[in-house]
């Protein structure tokens, strides 16, 4: 039985993560963050299938002890300050998680478990003010947020461990990909949302900032599958995700709306406390390198995926008391 170990596993993408690999038969060990308050909602169908260690990316020692307990045969970094927005605002503590976080799990795989294979989670937030359409590995950086920045040194210190010591570590640049169990603060989430409670008549208005901005949007369920397939590849290389296809947040909000069968253009309001300072307006991946290599292709269509998050966002607002 391999085992893998995941940081960020109460996230949307270790929920799924967790799910796949307990499916092929690993020991799947989560790290958590100590807290007086258990934010375990999207795995709370799984904690009596997997193990929790309580570690921080802020404190090396307790991430070497956490790889030197478990032994993982995968380690898959998925912790971060993950929400664009709040790096502005919170630019060093994103820096803190998202880039120097980055250098302390292969610090404690380099140290505690140097055969087990490492997969960074990357960003087309890296690609930011883009240089070519579509990017795919070979595309400069140049983000355009402390988040972006941020993601840039885990992926480049992802590199460089990877050349410098010899070890299987591969970066995973994934485009957008969302779910029901995607946080509220991200716009499809806080749409799907919104539109849920307007059809129940519990709201009024959602505002958004730039509805023209676009990007490329696939299924979260449908990615960690490739991550997955990155760490059974017999070198370690990195690896663009995404469908291919870009659609606008206007897009988003057509389809989200529709689902319900109400028009967009009655409840969105746009709200410049929303716009970026910076702002980033089309993200778009060329995945082929992920087609022919992992075989990896996406399963779920926008269209679908929009569906699928309206319809349970509807079940759950029906269900709250």
């Amino acid at each position: 039985m391999p085992t893998a170990l995941i940081t960020g596993i109460t996230g949307q993408d270790g929920s799924y993560l967790a799910e796949l690999l307990l499916d092929k038969g690993y020991r799947v060990v989560g790290i958590v963050r100590r807290s007086s308050t258990t934010p375990y909602e999207r795995i709370a169908h799984l904690v009596d299938k997997i193990e929790l260690v309580s570690a921080d990316l802020l404190d090396q020692t307790s991430l070497t002890d956490a790889v030197h307990d478990c032994q993982p045969d995968e380690i898959y970094n998925l912790a971060a300050q993950s929400f664009v927005q709040t790096s502005w605002s919170q630019p060093v503590l994103t820096g803190e998680f998202t880039a120097l976080g980055v250098t302390r799990v292969l610090e404690a795989m380099k140290k505690a478990a140097p055969k087990a294979r490492f997969y960074q989670a990357s960003s087309s937030e890296m690609f930011g003010k883009v240089q070519e359409s579509p990017q795919r590995e070979t595309t400069p950086f140049y983000p355009r947020s402390p988040y972006g920045v941020a993601k840039v040194y885990g992926h480049w210190i992802t590199v460089n461990y990877r050349e410098s010591f010899g070890l299987y570590a591969v970066s995973g640049i994934l485009f957008n990909h969302e779910s029901p169990r995607r946080g509220l603060e991200f716009v499809t989430r806080k749409v799907t949302d919104a539109v849920a409670r307007i059809k129940l008549g519990v709201a009024r208005e959602v505002r958004l900032g730039n509805l023209d901005s676009r990007r490329d949007w696939g299924f979260a369920g449908d990615y960690v599958e490739a991550m997955w397939l990155m760490l059974q590849q017999e070198r370690p290389d990195d690896y663009v995700i995404g469908t291919g296809h870009t659609c606008s947040v206007r897009d988003l909000c057509q389809l989200a709306f529709g689902r319900v069968g109400l028009d967009y253009r009655d409840y969105v309001v746009q709200d410049q406390r929303y716009f970026r300072p910076a702002e980033v307006d089309l993200l778009v991946a060329d995945p082929g390198k992920a087609r022919s290599r992992l075989g990896w292709e996406p399963k779920v269509s926008f269209e679908q995926l929009v569906h699928m998050m309206v319809d349970a966002d509807l079940e759950r607002q029906q269900a709250r008391p």
